[in-house]
């Protein structure tokens, strides 16, 4: 939610800032704003609705300072308006402000400005803190540092999350930043520097980074950086190189981001595969490097995420359950740590977020590790804020997902724990190696299965467009089928607006066959061929009440009653799901091209959920 993005240096600031903010759009956000120095003031310019509207703004092309923060936001407190958004100004014009995150206690410290003095001309929780900043400036004129620990002091005050870039006019030539449970890194070039809550908006301009952990703070200038703990004392970085392809952030043309990712999973499976499985070869996971002994001491695992991460994570329960018998639960992050869950030194916990930075995850994380959990984090984001609170991390190579709706880190994040159960699985003995074995060589064969997968497109298009009115629409599965089914019916909700649900095929008759009429639109998923006759069964009992049906299968069916059948390859039924969500990420995209809808940018969501 919300982006940062910041620039100090030699260059004129603001088409950096525009550009930066632009490759931040997948994120989610309501208005967009720029404050840059110039000439003895701060000039702030925003406004309601896309990025692209900065550039009709008067005087927007006549700003020439080299310095500046920007911001796009997702509304918290406020409603969207030019007014409520960032960068924020103190009351003076002496300090700006932008701001990911939530003051949790702004209503007490928005008083104690008011008896200060102070007025405001938002709604937001965000425009205490260039006030607040304000206040402790004015008394601190003696301090040798005076900005550097004016803003200390301001985030010593705040309860919350915050990521915060600060300018001040009266010290033209510094920036300060400070981050808590939000994230934030700064990209170092030739004397310049760059500042962005994600790496994205300014990877085309370099690829070295600094990653900044809660409680740090940075001064920067365009020739150096220094950093501070929570106690304002110097620490050191370490500076990082991002090795991602900058062209990972175009769409290359193709006309959305989602569809461009959709056909990058082939290649992102194949490198999340990468150097762990090898053919004739044991799993390698020396990252984690876990013996049979500490196997064997969790009676427990958990697999915590939020949305899609959490569908990847029930698609795998089935594996962890089956090759190493331990029992495992699939738990929502959000809910997890409010509902006193059953933690100890024998549990594992795994973390999965595309991001690294989902704040509900995060959270959950640091309970766990509370109560003594060994815990794991699966991200896509080196260095983010989740892979430096776990005790190991594993990395997808799915490379940047811009697109808000995911598909290639799910199907990445499913990837990534199959190897790990079946390292596991391997180190404990606890099945016998030929059954390893064989999913091993269905997972080698996926990369090329799944560009047979997406050359069937056209189907799914037409079926697409024959059924885009509706109102609502089911899908139904059983076993891991049933899991694709929950995440297909995500898809569409997220991208078409259509009210979909998924259903256990078993569960129809137990309420849900009340809402097929006829002429609805059910999709069914049929992988397992131990489930198959049951889910047909299954189907047939919705055709004869008029029901529209898709079917995804791998199986021998009769497919007269259907009105239309999407073949896919045979794989193992326990990574079939990696296989099944094609052509349904598809089927989603094509609605939602019908309707003529923003594809890559849904209406209230958000790429990186960074408040709870």
């Amino acid at each position: 939610m919300c982006g940062i993005v910041g620039y100090i240096g030699t260059k004129k600031a603001s088409p950096i800032l525009i550009n930066g903010l632009l490759k931040l759009e997948y994120r989610g956000y309501d208005s967009s704003g720029i404050s840059t120095m110039e000439n003895g003031y701060i000039s702030n310019m925003k406004d309601k609705g896309r990025v692209k509207n900065l550039y009709d703004l008067p005087g927007i092309n006549d700003l020439n300072g080299t310095i500046g923060i920007a911001h796009t936001r997702w509304a918290t407190h406020g409603k969207p308006c030019k007014e409520n958004s960032h960068p924020h100004m103190d009351n003076s014009n002496t300090f700006s402000v932008v701001h990911n995150g939530i003051i949790e206690n702004y209503v007490e410290l928005k008083q104690f400005l008011l008896d200060n003095g102070y007025h405001f001309l938002s709604e937001t929780d965000t425009e205490i803190i260039p006030n607040l900043i304000h206040y402790y400036y004015t008394k601190n004129s003696e301090n040798t540092d005076r900005l550097l620990n004016s803003v200390y002091l301001a985030c010593k005050d705040l309860k919350g999350s915050y990521a915060i870039e600060v300018l001040c006019k009266e010290e033209p030539d510094y920036m300060i930043v400070a981050r808590k449970d939000s994230p934030l890194v700064i990209g170092v070039g030739e004397q310049e520097n760059y500042v962005c809550s994600d790496i994205p908006a300014v990877l085309s301009y370099t690829k070295n980074f600094y990653l900044l952990n809660d409680g740090d703070f940075a001064k920067l200038s365009k020739d150096d950086v220094s950093f501070y703990d929570n106690n304002l004392s110097p620490i050191t970085k370490e500076l990082k190189n991002i090795d991602w392809d900058v062209s990972s952030c175009e769409k290359d043309g193709y006309e959305d981001f989602m569809l461009k990712e959709i056909y990058e999973q082939p290649k992102s499976v194949r490198e999340t595969i990468g150097s762990r499985l090898k053919k004739d070869e044991k799993i390698n996971f020396d990252d984690i490097g876990f013996s049979k002994e500490v196997l064997q001491k969790f009676n427990r695992i958990y697999l915590v995420a939020c949305g899609t991460a959490m569908h990847a994570g029930l698609a795998v329960k089935p594996l962890l359950e089956k090759l190493c018998h331990i029992t495992t639960i699939v738990d929502i992050a959000s809910e997890f740590r409010y509902r006193e869950p059953l933690i100890d030194e024998n549990t594992l916990c795994i973390y999965i977020s595309q991001s690294g930075e989902t704040a509900d995850t995060i959270a959950a994380l640091k309970l766990a590790k509370s109560k003594g959990a060994t815990t794991i984090a699966v991200s896509n984001v080196i260095g983010s804020s989740i892979t430096r609170e776990a005790d190991y991390t594993i990395y997808t190579h799915a490379g940047p997902e811009i697109a808000v709706a995911s598909t290639k880190a799910y199907t990445s994040q499913i990837t990534l724990l199959t190897l790990l159960a079946l390292y596991f699985a391997e180190v404990l003995e606890s099945v016998p190696v030929d059954k390893i074995n064989n999913i091993k060589e269905e997972l080698l064969l996926l990369p090329e299965k799944l560009t047979e997968v997406l050359k069937d497109s056209d189907r799914i298009k037409d079926f697409a467009h024959k059924v885009y009115t509706e109102k609502d629409v089911f899908f139904l599965g059983r076993g891991t089928d049933y899991t694709v089914a929950m995440e297909a019916s995500l898809k569409l909700k997220e991208i078409s607006y259509i009210h979909s649900e998924a259903y256990a095929s078993g569960e129809l008759k137990h309420g849900p066959i009340a809402l097929i009429e006829n002429g609805i639109t059910v999709i069914g998923i049929l992988t397992d061929p131990f489930l198959v006759e049951k889910s047909v069964s299954n189907l047939q009992e919705v055709i004869t009440r008029g029901a529209k049906t898709l079917i995804i299968t791998n199986q021998e069916l009769n497919t007269s009653s259907y009105d239309e059948v999407i073949n896919i390859p045979n794989t193992n039924p326990l990574i079939s799901p990696i296989l099944s969500i094609i052509p349904l990420q598809l089927f989603s995209y094509y609605i939602s091209k019908e309707k003529g809808l923003d594809v890559d940018k849904p209406r209230n969501l958000a790429k990186s959920v960074t408040v709870e």
